[in-house]
């Protein structure tokens, strides 16, 4: 099983204490073991197959907003801890900026989420956004400006879930969009809007 960059610096503690806890209590070190793992678990980043054409999800977990902002549709997908946590290019291009902003720990799937601390991860015709939430607070870009990533690559992850926001080219209205409020999706596998390979 592959895992997320970082994946160590939070299940090491668990599995190092397990030794010494054992010398107090049997449970305490099965409880220590059983943390370890389920922080692996959390870390987990599964190869996927991207379909040949469409938008795709940026994360797993479940739509939590589709509203138009200007001439854009917002897209955003709500990760539950037991999700899987790397995002996803939606579509590829040339990173043209990663921005860091700092913000509050709201739960992302509140309206106060969009007050956040997010990081923005801008192309030619789209953005993409994670956005951190009341216990997921590190959010890990892979990339960085002139990178050019392809659709359904890795981009980062955020530790312990959370959301992210894709922000659809212009082109593209609510009448392309494959979801509704409440669907699961799959990063880099769900079609989240429809898009030609030409456009």
């Amino acid at each position: 099983m592959e895992l997320a960059p970082g994946a160590w610096t939070y299940a090491a503690p668990p599995f190092v204490l397990a030794g010494p806890l054992g010398l107090l209590s049997p449970v305490a070190t099965l409880l220590a073991l059983g943390l370890g793992v389920a922080v692996l678990l959390f870390f987990r980043d599964p190869d996927r197959t991207p379909p040949a054409e469409g938008v795709l999800a940026p994360a797993d977990g479940r739509i939590s907003v589709v509203r138009e902002e200007g001439d854009c549709v917002r897209v955003g997908v709500f990760m539950n801890v037991t999700d899987v946590h790397v995002n996803r290019a939606p579509m590829g291009g040339e990173v043209e900026s990663v921005e860091h902003h700092a913000g509050a720990h709201r739960p992302a799937f509140s309206k106060e989420s969009d007050r956040n601390e997010r990081v923005h991860v801008r192309f030619a015709d789209h953005d993409l956004t994670l956005i951190a939430g009341a216990f997921a607070r590190r959010i890990h870009p892979y990339v960085e400006a002139g990178d050019d990533v392809g659709r359904g690559d890795r981009l980062g992850h955020i530790a312990f879930g959370s959301r992210a926001d894709v922000l659809l080219p212009p082109a593209l209205d609510r009448s392309d969009v494959t979801v509704t409020k409440g669907d699961r999706v799959r990063a880099g596998e769900t079609v989240v809007a429809h898009r030609d390979a030409s456009e």
